[in-house]
C-alpha cells in the first residue's frame, strides 16, 4: 500500500478539465459560498441544494436509515415465517432504490452544470474572475478572429443572450466588434448564457491599457487589389484625411479616450483600408448588382475618430444651448429695459397742455 496521499480532484476542476470546457473559468469556492453571489439562481436550477452539493464536493446524506428500517421489516418477515416473499420483496425495493438513485445521479448532475454556468457568468465579472480571463486572454486559450483585416486578433467567448438555453457561445473581436462562432465543433455544445452578454465589453473597459491595435508590420503592408495593384493602407489613410479634414485637422481636439477607450483601440479593424472590395477585372463591383457588396457601413469608420466621442460632443452641445439659451435672456431683457425707457420718455401729458392747468374737456385748449 502506497504511503503517499492523493488529493482527489475537486468537482469544478474536473469540470472546467473537460474537453469543451477551456473557455471556462474556475470559479473559487468563497465566491460560491457567498449567499449574495447566489441570489436568484435557486429558481432557475432544479434540485438546487443537491446541485450545489455536488459543486462543492460536500457528502449527501446517507441513507443508512432506510436501509436500517428495510432490515427491520426483513426481520420482522423472517419471524413471520414469509422468507421467499420478503427476499423477493426486497430484492425489488433495492432495485428500485438504486435505479432511483440512478436517475437522481443523472439530473443532480445535469443542474450542477447549469448551476455553475450560471454561478460562471457572475464570477467573470467580478474582480478575480475579470483577472484570471485576463489571464487566459493573453496567453490566447480563447482563439482567434478568423477575419482577414483583424491580422488574428484575439478575442473574447461571450453570449447573446442571458437566458440558458438560447444561443451557444460566440467569440468576440475587439478590433472589428463583431461576434463568430467558434472554430471548433466542440464549443458549439457550450450554451452562451454561461458568459453572458456584460462581460465582453466590461473586459476591455476594465483593461483599456490592452493594445489591440493592428501590428505595425500589417500596418506597412500593401493590401494587394483585383488588379494586382497595390496600395498601402497609411497612404490610403493619410490621403483621405487630408481631404476630408483639410486645415480643420489641425484644430482638432487631442483625446486621450474616447468613451472611455484609447482612439488607436477604438476598432482598428475597421474602417478605410480594412474592407474588402470586390472587382471584376479591375472594376469596383456596384452596390446594385446581385452579387454587389451590402451592408458596407456596418464596417465603416470615420477618418477623424473623435465623430465618436459621444460624451465630449454631448457636453459641448448643452455648453452651446446654455450660451444660446443665455443670449436669448440677454437680448430679452435689454428689450424690456428699452421699452420701459422710451415708455418714460412718451409719458402722455396729464391736462392737455404743459403746465397741466387746462380741462381736458376744454375745445380751444386754452388757458
Amino acid at each position: 500500500m502506497s504511503t503517499s496521499s492523493q488529493v482527489a480532484e475537486s468537482w469544478i476542476a474536473s469540470f472546467c478539465g473537460l474537453l469543451g470546457h477551456e473557455y471556462f473559468a474556475e470559479v473559487s469556492e468563497d465566491f460560491i459560498e457567498d449567499d449574495f453571489n447566489l441570489t436568484g439562481l435557486q429558481s432557475q436550477v432544479p434540485m438546487y441544494k443537491e446541485a450545489l452539493e455536488m459543486i462543492l464536493d460536500v457528502e449527501p446524506e446517507d441513507e443508512d436509515e432506510d436501509a436500517d428500517e428495510d432490515d427491520e421489516d426483513d426481520d420482522d418477515d423472517d419471524l413471520l415465517g414469509d422468507e421467499n416473499n420478503d427476499s423477493k420483496s426486497g430484492f425489488q425495493r433495492n432495485n428500485r432504490r438504486h435505479l432511483r438513485m440512478a436517475s437522481d445521479l443523472s439530473v443532480i448532475e445535469s443542474s450542477a452544470e447549469l448551476l455553475y454556468g450560471l454561478i460562471h457568468q457572475r464570477y467573470i465579472t467580478s474582480r478575480p474572475g475579470i483577472q484570471q480571463m485576463l489571464e487566459k486572454y493573453e496567453l490566447g486559450h480563447f482563439g482567434s478572429c478568423p477575419r482577414v483585416y483583424c491580422s488574428s486578433a484575439k478575442v473574447l467567448p461571450v453570449g447573446c443572450s442571458d437566458t440558458p438555453g438560447q444561443e451557444t457561445v460566440k467569440l468576440f473581436c475587439p478590433r472589428c466588434l463583431d461576434v463568430y462562432t467558434p472554430p471548433n465543433s466542440r464549443f458549439q455544445t457550450v450554451d452562451g448564457a454561461f458568459f453572458g452578454t456584460t462581460f465582453g465589453c466590461l473586459f476591455f473597459m476594465t483593461f483599456p491599457e490592452l493594445d489591440i491595435t493592428l501590428p505595425k508590420a500589417d500596418r506597412e503592408n500593401l493590401i494587394m487589389t483585383g488588379t494586382g495593384s497595390s496600395i498601402s493602407v497609411d497612404t490610403r489613410l493619410s490621403s483621405s484625411s487630408t481631404t476630408a479634414s483639410g486645415a480643420a485637422a489641425s484644430s482638432r481636439p487631442q483625446v486621450a479616450t474616447i468613451n472611455g477607450v484609447s482612439p488607436a483601440s477604438l476598432a482598428p479593424g475597421l474602417g478605410q483600408g480594412n474592407i474588402y472590395e470586390p472587382r471584376i477585372y479591375g472594376f469596383r463591383v456596384s452596390e446594385r448588382a446581385r452579387s454587389g457588396p451590402r451592408m458596407q457601413w456596418l464596417r465603416s469608420k470615420p477618418v477623424d475618430v473623435t465623430e465618436l466621442d459621444e460624451s465630449r460632443i454631448y457636453q459641448e452641445e448643452r455648453e452651446e444651448m446654455a450660451a444660446e439659451d443665455q443670449a436669448m435672456l440677454d437680448a430679452d431683457s435689454s428689450q424690456q429695459a428699452r421699452r420701459r425707457e422710451g415708455g418714460r420718455r412718451r409719458r402722455p401729458q396729464v391736462n392737455g397742455n404743459k403746465n397741466g392747468d387746462g380741462s381736458p374737456m376744454d375745445a380751444e385748449g386754452g388757458g
